[in-house]
């Protein structure tokens, strides 16, 4: 009977662990399977893409109606339209100085083919256009001041002596505006082309001072990096500081983090990952302020610390760290959970098609719809609570009506419940989007470039390319020219006081 009885407990202990490892095996196979979709699938997450063909939730009936009546219908002969003509070149390119090449006849040839009388020119016609590209051309700028001397002081003995002040003879020289970086050959152009090639266009220090050599000029990494801090900390940081005093007093904010690691840190690993921060301006169609901020962890603590006095409706993602901003009112994100049920879709084309995964998507890509149905505020917070809010409310009921199968549909599932709360939150501000994705598109720039710089080498570093990053993912977002506008900047702010209207008139926005 004893025997008996540890068989019958081995037995179960077995089946146990045979359960666990099965839905470890199922765990796995949906995360190759995510992978592989990453790697070899198609990228986007539009519905098209996903499950072709896919049976709809809603107006079934009118759905049904509409296919039979087009299956009866009869074909007509549609009548021809007009095309949208194709773009020029002159509308390609109409932004563009236009130089004009004029071939003229030679002279020996300028005679006429019939009577041999001179002809003389009547105009012009035109042969083709082209787009011609300069290359860079760098130059030394030499700062010459202007001397003057009096040519009454020096000269009179008894006249200077009874005004001991005056020097022997007298020299005036006119003021020079103070250089970006002091003792330093940088140029406000200079700056801001390495800076644009490294925070806009992604190309790290040490393929632009490849560049460099290839233009005869020696401009080395570390020198480039010491102009970037110096820039970043002197003048720099009193834009930021204002652009962030600037962002709590909006209604909404966006809020994201990703990885970023630095060589040399204090107390840490080279390898060990660091985050860097982006907060938005969040109001709808708003295009204000994108702050990045460098921070060694992922701690919420330095969200509530950058945040503080902020009291609004703030759009994360589902990480729980923002849990610690206790004044703030958090919105979750749909497309977040959207893109874990896209992550649930099996394999198969034909089983996504009805899959619980599928029908969870038509129900967001039906809220998402019905957000575009809205323009302005007003329109909104009716549209909301009319449409949108019943739709919510039977997201979740319909969710709550079965178990779900598979370790991806069963996370898409639990996030969706555990985030309730903060997902139906938007409801009531009609200023806060439905989603983050205004962050997610901020921080994709800094994405971008991480995948060619790979890492900062240092503290410093790290917390200039978060102002950099600031402030030209700001400039862009408000449609400006990123190069031009540090250019502009760089010329000014060396020479500015620093006060408060110094400062809003060189935001990269209009306040």
């Amino acid at each position: 009977m004893k025997k008996q009885d540890e068989k019958e407990t081995e037995i179960q202990l077995l089946r146990q662990e045979n359960g666990e490892l099965k839905e470890a095996i199922a765990e796995l196979k949906q995360q190759l399977s995510v992978i592989k979709k990453l790697m070899f699938g198609q990228k986007s997450e539009k519905t098209e893409y996903l499950a072709d063909g896919q049976i709809s939730l809603f107006n079934e009936a009118e759905c049904e109606e509409n296919r039979k009546a087009r299956a009866e219908e009869k074909p007509v002969v549609v009548a021809e339209h007009t095309r949208k003509a194709k773009r020029t070149h002159d509308e390609l390119a109409k932004d563009l100085p236009v130089e004009e090449v004029i071939y003229t006849v030679p002279e020996e040839e300028r005679e006429c083919d019939r009577c041999s009388a001179e002809m003389q020119a009547v105009g012009k016609e035109f042969v083709r256009d082209e787009l011609v590209f300069v290359p860079a051309k760098l130059f030394v700028r030499k700062h010459y001041t202007e001397v003057l001397k009096c040519s009454e002081c020096g000269n009179s003995e008894s006249r200077d002596a009874q005004k001991s002040d005056i020097e022997k003879p007298s020299f005036k020289k006119t003021a020079v505006p103070a250089p970006m970086i002091p003792n330093s050959f940088c140029s406000p152009e200079l700056l801001a082309h390495i800076a644009y090639e490294k925070y806009v266009n992604g190309m790290p220090l040490y393929r632009q001072e490849k560049d460099f050599a290839g233009k005869d000029v020696c401009l080395s990494r570390t020198t480039m990096a010491n102009w970037i801090m110096y820039a970043a900390n002197e003048w720099l940081r009193p834009l930021y500081e204002q652009m962030k005093s600037n962002l709590l007093e909006h209604k909404v904010i966006h809020a994201d983090e990703t990885v970023v690691q630095v060589l040399h840190e204090p107390g840490k690993k080279a390898k060990t990952e660091s985050r860097m921060w982006v907060y938005c301006a969040g109001e709808i169609g708003c295009k204000d302020n994108i702050l990045f901020e460098y921070q060694p962890t992922r701690n919420g603590d330095h969200a509530k610390k950058f945040l503080e006095g902020f009291t609004g409706y703030l759009v994360t993602d589902g990480y729980s760290g923002y849990g610690k901003l206790t004044d703030v009112t958090r919105c979750g994100c749909w497309a977040h959970l959207r893109r874990k049920f896209v992550e649930a879709l099996p394999d198969d084309k034909e089983a996504a098609k009805t899959s619980t995964a599928a029908k969870a998507i038509e129900y967001i890509d039906k809220l998402f719809e019905l957000e575009r149905n809205c323009k302005t505020d007003e329109d909104r917070q009716g549209h909301r609570q009319e449409s949108e809010k019943p739709l919510v409310d039977r997201f979740y009921e319909w969710l709550e009506t079965f178990h779900p199968a598979g370790a991806g549909l069963s996370k898409a599932v639990g996030y969706a419940l555990s985030q309730k709360k903060y997902l139906a939150a938007y409801l009531d501000n009609p200023s806060a989007p439905i989603s983050n994705n205004r962050a997610e598109n901020a921080i994709r720039p800094f994405c971008v470039g991480r995948k060619n710089w790979l890492f900062s080498s240092s503290v410093r570093g790290a917390e200039a390319s978060a102002l950099f990053y600031s402030i030209a993912s700001t400039a862009k977002a408000n449609g400006l020219n990123i190069e031009q506008y540090f250019t502009e900047l760089f010329k000014t702010i060396p020479n500015t006081k620093f006060s408060i209207k110094d400062l809003l008139s060189l935001l990269p926005y209009k306040d």
